[in-house]
């Protein structure tokens, strides 16, 4: 059996915002109905994390639970720990209209951070950056140039962004173009 290596196998670009590959990352994709109590329990026996709000990613130690849409979350969990989560979710959810699904291998996880970390996204992606609109804990799925992608706000200067592995490069390459490019200014 092959090592799981990351996408972006530990790339680094370091400036006044750092953009690097945040290594391998477990994730489960949820769908089903977010009301379900069965489900956001369970979700959170994987986790640790209560429900997010809309919009919202939620994150315990190492553990995350983001909200995609009514139907849709995103489990974060530790690499190995996938197998594990996805025994719980399908034990707790048995009959159930459900589904979980293993997407660890076909993401790729890139953390930008420094104190214009917001512009950076900002650059690229057809979202509000400014803190007063995009606080800590805010979780968007949107793009970053012409690939999918989705982010939240670790904290005041740290922002997670997952997108495919198949444009991994790419992503990591326009952020740390956008980076490099330094602050415009105009979300402060």
């Amino acid at each position: 059996m092959s090592n799981a290596i990351s996408a972006l196998n530990g790339r680094r670009a370091d400036g006044a915002v750092t953009v690097k590959d945040a290594g391998l990352q477990g994730m489960i994709s949820i769908r089903g109905d977010l009301a379900d109590k069965a489900l956001i329990k369970a979700c959170k026996s994987v986790t640790g994390s209560d429900a997010p709000a809309m919009g919202q990613m939620a994150v315990k130690g190492a553990n995350g639970f983001g909200w995609m849409s009514p139907d849709e979350a995103l489990l974060l969990v530790p690499y190995l720990h996938v197998e594990q989560g996805l025994e719980t979710l399908n034990t707790a959810m048995a009959g159930k209209h459900f589904l979980a699904s293993n997407v660890s291998d076909a993401r790729a996880r890139i953390v930008v951070s420094g104190t214009y970390a917001d512009e950076v996204i900002a650059k690229l992606a057809p979202v509000d950056m400014h803190p007063d609109t995009f606080a800590i804990g805010d979780f968007r799925r949107s793009r970053l140039g012409q690939v999918a992608a989705a982010f939240w706000k670790a904290d005041e200067t740290t922002i997670h962004v997952i997108c495919f592995r198949s444009v991994a490069d790419y992503a990591f390459d326009l952020l740390a173009a956008s980076a490099a490019a330094g602050p415009v200014g105009y979300l402060r």
